[in-house]
């Protein structure tokens, strides 16, 4: 039921170390098809990340500052050290973003999506203990868990949470899915126990939703926390 970094990651990963020039890092995102890439030393551990957009800071900070022979105040130009630095940057090694964001392969698939969303990154560079790169997982990698069938999210959840992870009689429950949505009717013995149930069906993958219906025969509730 849990889904891993390890299930949905790209494996065939390309990288460049840090002396590898402007414009040959510009010509394997054009031809990989990828908006960003990790840096790596000798030993395949990762020190950076290098994209497009520190690619693009050189052109977008000669514009800003240097155009018709502009040289802009001293002032201006310490305001923008990092663009500055990247704007002279030769090498992977000078323009990469470092230290790179990265997971682990033993890592849920929720944790790298909470990874991207804080750092504010399309893509995360996934790595072992010693930060050997082992693979790369991106936003769409992870989308993919949302495109899974009604028919298997049903089977799923019938065969591993309501069947096998409850240890309860849940016969009495009937599982809906469409696109993605999850409809829970009937009636199991406890409240407690259909609270619990809407919880880990939330947690499935590829559910976009749980729509809550079923009754119980007993209200436990106000036993909670005794």
């Amino acid at each position: 039921m849990r889904i891993t970094v390890t299930d949905v990651m790209t494996t065939e990963v390309v990288s460049v170390t840090a002396p590898t020039p402007f414009k040959d890092i510009a010509e394997a995102l054009i031809e990989g098809g990828i908006s960003a890439m990790p840096v790596v030393d000798d030993d395949r551990r990762v020190i950076g990340m290098v994209s497009e957009a520190d690619l693009l800071r050189k052109e977008e900070f000669r514009e800003q500052f240097y155009r018709e022979g502009y040289r802009p105040p001293l002032r201006a130009r310490l305001r923008h050290p990092k663009g500055r630095q990247k704007a002279e940057g030769e090498t992977a090694g000078e323009l990469m973003t470092s230290p790179a964001i990265t997971v682990s392969p033993r890592a849920s698939a929720v944790t790298a999506a909470r990874l991207m969303d804080t750092h504010a990154v399309k893509r995360l560079a996934v790595v072992d203990e010693d930060r050997h790169l082992m693979g790369i997982v991106s936003r769409r990698d992870l989308v993919k868990l949302f495109t899974r069938g009604d028919a298997e999210i049903a089977a799923e959840i019938r065969e591993d949470i309501l069947d096998r992870a409850l240890w309860v009689d849940t016969d009495g429950v009937r599982v809906e899915v469409r696109q993605g949505v999850v409809t829970l009717s009937g009636w199991m013995d406890r409240r407690s126990e259909a609270a619990i149930a809407v919880r880990m069906i939330g947690r499935v993958n590829g559910v976009v939703d749980v729509v809550d219906k079923l009754t119980w025969k007993q209200d436990d509730s106000a036993w909670e926390g005794r």
